[in-house]
């Protein structure tokens, strides 16, 4: 009869302990955070010389899977750029098409998520023009600029959330302030169940500059909010040579369910030389 009892006791420990682990497990599962990264590649142009694409192609790769990048956002990807990435980077699947013909002709602003880890629920992309739904120039724009969007299902800790990516005007000023109006009126409408958010792109715009001033009064910077204290230079735009970045142009924007575990800008280099002409901006983030 003690046996009995014994082996009775000892198999109920076994189904607590159990039960108490399968729950932390599913706990720490629930929590497991995403590494998000932005990053504009540079075009591919001959007249770069040493810093031309094909010879920094597998410098950009690397980087990105050496900071275990889960979602990255790239812009002024040309189309063979993005061939060379989807074969560099096997594992991931992405969303953006070319910003002159909606297809494949011009840059693209990309978004590259884990194939494994990530469902898309669905995606699109809009033009930052008077004409939203086709290709064409914005207000006094130098180039025809799109925003890519995405809603992921994370097969991890099962939670939906939406990532946008964008190119503003390097010249037209009216074209980023219109740009940042049409893609904030366009939130609401493609994030309708308030899902976490994440905005990320090359601005061509400071901080303090009027645009990315409405940006914020909707938005958070990821570098604020971050938990803990931001890593890496002050400046993401300066050229190829390694020195003191002048501004920071390339943001990482977030929405109140989504938390800031760590935030950085990425300085990798080589031989002097970083793998692009703006620097990559990281953020680990949580999910709420």
């Amino acid at each position: 009869m003690r046996s009995i009892r014994f082996v009775s006791g000892l198999v109920m420990m076994i189904i607590i302990v159990f039960i108490a682990s399968d729950k932390a497990l599913g706990q720490s599962k629930k929590d497991t955070p995403i590494n998000i990264i932005t990053y504009n590649i540079r075009m591919n142009t001959a007249g770069d010389g040493e810093n031309a694409w094909p010879l920094r192609k597998e410098k950009v790769a690397g980087l990105l899977k050496f900071h275990q990048a889960d979602i990255f956002n790239v812009q002024e990807a040309l189309p063979e750029q993005m061939d060379d990435l989807t074969e560099l980077m096997p594992e991931f699947d992405h969303v953006g098409v070319g910003r002159d013909d909606g297809k494949r002709a011009g840059e693209h602003m990309a978004v590259f998520y884990k194939k494994s880890r990530f469902e898309k629920l669905s995606d699109g992309m809009f033009w930052l023009s008077e004409t939203p739904d086709k290709p064409g120039f914005g207000w006094d724009a130098a180039c025809n600029r799109t925003c890519t969007w995405i809603k992921l299902k994370d097969r991890i800790t099962k939670k939906s959330f939406m990532v946008l990516d964008t190119h503003l005007d390097h010249r037209g000023m009216k074209a980023r302030e219109e740009g940042v109006r049409l893609i904030l009126s366009r939130i609401p409408v493609l994030n309708k169940e308030n899902l976490p958010l994440i905005f990320t792109g090359d601005f061509n715009l400071v901080k303090e500059s009027a645009p990315v001033q409405d940006v914020l009064k909707v938005l958070n910077d990821a570098r604020d909010k971050s938990l803990t204290p931001p890593y890496g230079p002050e400046g993401t735009s300066g050229g190829f040579a390694v020195r003191g970045k002048s501004r920071v142009i390339d943001f990482i924007f977030i929405n109140q369910k989504v938390t800031v575990l760590r935030h950085g800008v990425l300085s990798d280099s080589f031989n002097m030389f970083y793998p692009s002409d703006h620097l990559p901006v990281l953020a680990e983030v949580r999910l709420n």
